[in-house]
């Protein structure tokens, strides 16, 4: 996977039938949109609605897409499970797969565990998996998963898995810890992802390699365009209008309203449906959110051929 500053990397929102079963088929069709607008795929995180998906239905969705033509190198799946053997049965079918790393949350049930015990977790998930080729990002998410990865922690991981331990999401919402770890680790061999695009540009220039980012489910274009012309002149105006989208969408709940957006701009009523225990936004919410994206002239090109196939 490119190490160099510029990547973007979509959690993809994961679409669902009436009886709530995946839809294999538009997965893979939005995939393909988000990588035709320069966007890699950050498949099964949290804004992909991973914890409501099996196992089974994560190995089948990345088989889809790999049978799909997605290229294996624009894949991150998430796998970190609670359970050290689901972590390596997903984490072994993406190596296998050629994906270019996984995403991999701490266990996050239990809470006010130390580092002991999450350097020995992530430890058997590598030993076991047993692969020179896998590339683990670490992902500190601590405002849902509440289970930190403490900067010790992830010397102590780096130090042990040379060349494993690859680099990191933070979503912990904190520029200064961002800029900790980059000051601390980012390099060639570690790249640190901004947890929102909120950010891109502070970690690009800082040293960073990119964000991770939900709504790059909906503004792809945008956010890899701002990621792959940063030093221009007017890098910060563009940074601006990306959190002026990013403000909007935050007003709801983020899942359903990616969802309620995409339904709107693809045509695909069923976009909109998400698993229990999140709740689709209401058709008067959903309105204004589409009323406010359309007063700001903005568009999901391409967005309908995909979903219809």
């Amino acid at each position: 996977m490119s190490q160099t500053r510029g990547d973007v990397w979509s959690p993809v929102i994961t679409p669902f039938g009436a009886d709530l079963a995946a839809d294999i088929r538009r997965f893979v069709a939005h995939c393909q949109w988000l990588v035709s607008h320069r966007v890699g795929l950050a498949v099964f995180g949290t804004n992909s609605e991973a914890n409501s998906l099996t196992v089974g239905e994560k190995q089948q969705l990345l088989g889809a897409l790999v049978e799909g033509g997605v290229d294996p190198a624009r894949l991150m799946p998430g796998t970190g499970q609670c359970a050290i053997g689901d972590s390596v049965a997903l984490t072994r079918e993406a190596v296998a797969a050629g994906c270019a790393g996984v995403l991999m949350l701490p266990p996050f049930y239990y809470k006010g565990v130390s580092d002991e015990g999450l350097f020995r977790f992530y430890s058997e998930v590598i030993e076991r998996v047993g692969d020179s080729r896998l590339r683990l990002y670490l992902y500190h998410i601590p405002p849902v998963a509440q289970v930190p990865l403490s900067l010790e922690l992830i010397e102590r991981l780096r130090d042990a898995f040379p060349g494993t331990i690859a680099g990191i999401k933070d979503s912990g919402g904190d520029w200064s810890h961002t800029q900790a770890l980059i000051d601390s680790f980012a390099g060639d061999d570690f790249a640190v992802y901004a947890g929102s695009e909120r950010f891109l540009l502070d970690t690009l220039r800082a040293g960073g390699a990119g964000c991770i980012s939900a709504t790059a489910n909906v503004n792809p274009g945008a956010i890899a365009g701002l990621a792959a012309s940063w030093q221009v002149e007017d890098a910060d105006d563009r940074q601006q209008a990306l959190n002026v989208l990013r403000d909007l969408f935050e007003r709801y709940p983020l899942i359903p309203a990616m969802k309620a957006a995409t339904a709107h701009f693809s045509g695909v009523a069923d976009w909109r449906r998400v698993r229990p225990p999140l709740v689709e936004l209401d058709d008067e919410r959903a309105a204004t959110l589409v009323s406010s994206l359309e007063e700001m002239g903005f568009r999901m090109e391409g967005l309908g051929a995909a979903s219809h196939g």
